[in-house]
């Protein structure tokens, strides 16, 4: 292996940023983009992604979306007709469940507008750490850490953190990563990790971090 040089947070975003420009977004930061921005919407979309491809989760959301937007309006769907609406989805019938019971919730306890509450948002059936911290990261600019697959094998594979459980590489990442890249850690290493530091055979030779990544774990790459 290559002798490495010290690990550079800021050096590290700064390169990801530039690698990740020709990909797709993740995917509640295109729907950001695509005016879904409120913490109800970006929720029920994450929700939505669990599980699910975001090639399939950016499209789900927005056909909801376009028949039923408020807590109130997705509150008076039947499940049946939401669960058509996000038929692509993982678990569709079972989301379509949560859904409404979110949306009537909110709805009922909340007057129509989520509030930008950590345990409001978990105490959701079908909402973790990982849906809530997005949403409080994307809608209300909280600086919370958000950590998915990609988050957790790219950040452990650079030896940043070494964590065995996305659950544990976000308690890991609290302490070490800056508040300023709390958020941008999921914009940027989701299309990082599905697209450059893959799970299987890592582009490695063409990666920008070759020189600060210590590779943990990597035994075939390309």
């Amino acid at each position: 292996m290559m002798d490495k040089r010290a690990f550079d947070i800021d050096e590290a975003m700064r390169r990801i940023a530039v690698a990740v420009e020709p990909y797709p977004k993740a995917a509640m930061f295109e729907l950001r983009e695509q005016g879904y921005a409120t913490a109800f919407e970006q929720l029920i979309a994450c929700l939505l992604s669990v599980r699910t491809r975001d090639e399939v989760s950016v499209l789900a959301a927005p056909r909801l979306f376009a028949v039923a937007r408020t807590p109130d309006q997705l509150a008076g769907l039947p499940v049946p007709e939401i669960a058509g609406l996000i038929r692509d989805v993982t678990f569709g019938p079972r989301k379509a469940e949560q859904i409404r019971e979110i949306a009537r919730r909110v709805r009922d306890e909340f007057d129509g507008e989520l509030p930008c509450d950590a345990d409001v948002m978990q105490s959701f059936a079908g909402i973790g750490p990982k849906c809530a911290n997005l949403a409080l990261g994307v809608a209300c600019g909280e600086a919370r850490i958000s950590v998915d697959i990609h988050v957790h094998r790219v950040t452990n594979r650079w030896g940043y953190v070494a964590a065995n459980t996305p659950e544990r590489t976000m308690v890991e990442l609290e302490g070490v990563l800056p508040d300023r890249y709390h958020v941008e850690i999921n914009r940027l290493l989701v299309p990082f990790g599905k697209h450059v530091c893959t799970g299987v055979r890592p582009k490695c030779s063409t990666c920008p971090m070759l020189d600060m990544c210590r590779q943990v774990g990597v035994t075939s790459h390309r």
